[in-house]
């Protein structure tokens, strides 16, 4: 006998599975956002924690998403994902480094890999009562029917957030002894947790208001979570501990920097006003500025920031940068070389480096920049924009299968996937045979058909 599903059971089915999916994947809408200040305030606030948990802190990527949200995530293998309205929120340094150690014990408890753990059980319910309700169905009772799937569906649910709860309060008592073994205080953990039940509340979700708050959420009610983890931390030795100074400087000079690229200007400069003359209001107005093509103001704003500290290669960097995108490329190249070299070549820079060299259409400065960007390429294989400016580099030199392969590296990232193939195979049939660009061509073309045949299965 085939038992005939009601479309609206049927409906519900599909609406808790995509339920379910939403609760254990992030969003992939977001951008990435690329700064080498930024990322190397990531990697210096977090190397203790990472330390601390074992973990070599060259192993894990920490990404900055263009998303004004607070939020942070971690989403396979051993990359942790920050939201820039984490940063906007966060008022100091530890309590970036307190959601870095429990994003952390995400990662060290195998969270993400560990999800059908979770999932299994709750899909296993949906199915059943799915089963019973279209028996009801057939048996001509479609509101028992519908009773009995919405039963399952709550109790799918209830099981997989009951998961999800649990392994967000075993990634806080994680993230609490990381903190404690790196010596770093859990002061800044409490005092973001206490923003969070700000915004619940602010919003309306108060569990001693709503009693079913807690069964909804996929995280422990932050009440309880504040009451748990005070207590270890007030005793922790380290709870009086604070930052070191020059990293929490450095870390207001990146929410300077990130409101003043990030947000409308008009509300930058209500934020920093003219009158405020410390490095973190210069930062954000020098960004809002140059935004507004106020050129003259954004310079004013960084030379007055670069006489504060000469050899700061971010204001240095932030020169070339106005200078360049305000079509001065020869003004641009000395802060930019500066500020390369000072950074020990760091890729990003040293990209922007390269472009200010080739954007003076001065073919003498052309092997200097296919120096600086070969070895940015070498050391962050990941940046789209330095193998375009690579290729525009061969190709003026007349070298067109190198060009057609720095081509093909964008395209593969930027998941122009037929291109990729065109660009990898015309570049594999003029490079000399055996040699590691001719077999990087090859992995090109091979990888984007793989990903092209894979896609074409998922439709």
């Amino acid at each position: 006998m085939t038992v005939r599903i009601p479309a609206l059971l049927l409906s519900r089915l599909l609406a808790l599975v995509a339920a379910l999916s939403l609760c254990i994947q992030p969003a992939a809408a977001q951008s990435v956002l690329r700064d080498a200040e930024t990322e190397a305030l990531f990697r210096d606030a977090s190397a203790p924690i990472f330390k601390a948990a074992g973990f070599n802190p060259k192993a894990i990527d920490l990404v900055l998403l263009n998303d004004g949200s607070i939020n942070a995530f971690v989403a396979g293998g051993q990359a942790i994902y920050i939201h820039s309205g984490l940063i906007s929120a966060a008022d100091n340094v530890n309590e970036l480094q307190g959601v870095i150690a429990h994003e952390l014990g995400h990662i060290t408890g195998g969270h993400i890999i560990r999800y059908n753990e979770g999932l299994k059980p709750a899909t296993g319910i949906t199915v059943l009562s799915l089963l019973l309700g279209g028996l009801a169905a057939a048996a001509g009772s479609p509101d028992a029917a519908l009773g009995v799937f919405m039963a399952g569906q709550q109790a799918a649910l209830g099981k997989f957030l009951a998961f999800s709860r649990a392994q967000e309060s075993s990634a806080d008592a994680a993230g609490a002894k990381f903190l404690s073994d790196a010596g770093i205080s859990g002061r800044g953990s409490i005092e973001f947790f206490k923003k969070l039940q700000n915004q619940e509340f602010r919003y309306g979700y108060n569990a001693s208001k709503n009693p079913d708050a807690e069964f909804y959420s996929t995280h422990p009610m932050t009440s309880d979570r504040l009451t748990t983890l005070q207590d270890v931390y007030e005793k922790d030795p380290a709870w009086n501990t604070p930052p070191p100074a020059e990293l929490q400087a450095r870390f207001q000079r990146v929410k300077a920097k990130l409101n003043g690229y990030l947000a409308e200007p008009q509300d930058t400069l209500r934020a920093y006003p003219d009158y405020m003359t410390d490095i973190p209001a210069r930062y954000a107005r020098a960004y809002a500025f140059h935004k507004e093509a106020y050129v003259d103001k954004a310079l004013a704003e960084t030379r007055a920031l670069i006489a504060s500290d000469p050899d700061n290669p971010y204001f240095l960097e932030l020169e070339g940068q106005i200078l360049l995108e305000s079509g001065r490329p020869a003004d641009a190249v000395a802060p930019l070389r500066k500020a390369t070299q000072l950074t020990g070549n760091e890729p990003l820079i040293a990209t922007t480096f390269g472009h200010a060299l080739i954007a003076t259409e001065d073919k003498d400065n052309f092997a200097e920049a296919e120096k600086v960007l070969k070895t940015s390429a070498s050391r962050d294989r990941d940046n789209p924009f330095t193998w375009y400016q690579l290729g525009v580099v061969y190709e003026a030199k007349g070298d067109i299968p190198r060009a057609r392969l720095a081509s093909a590296e964008q395209q593969l990232m930027n998941m122009r996937l037929a291109e990729a193939v065109r660009s990898a195979e015309a570049a594999e049939a003029a490079l000399p045979k055996g040699t590691p660009d001719w077999l990087r061509a090859q992995d090109i073309a091979m990888s984007a058909r793989a990903m092209m045949e894979r896609q074409k299965k998922s439709r």
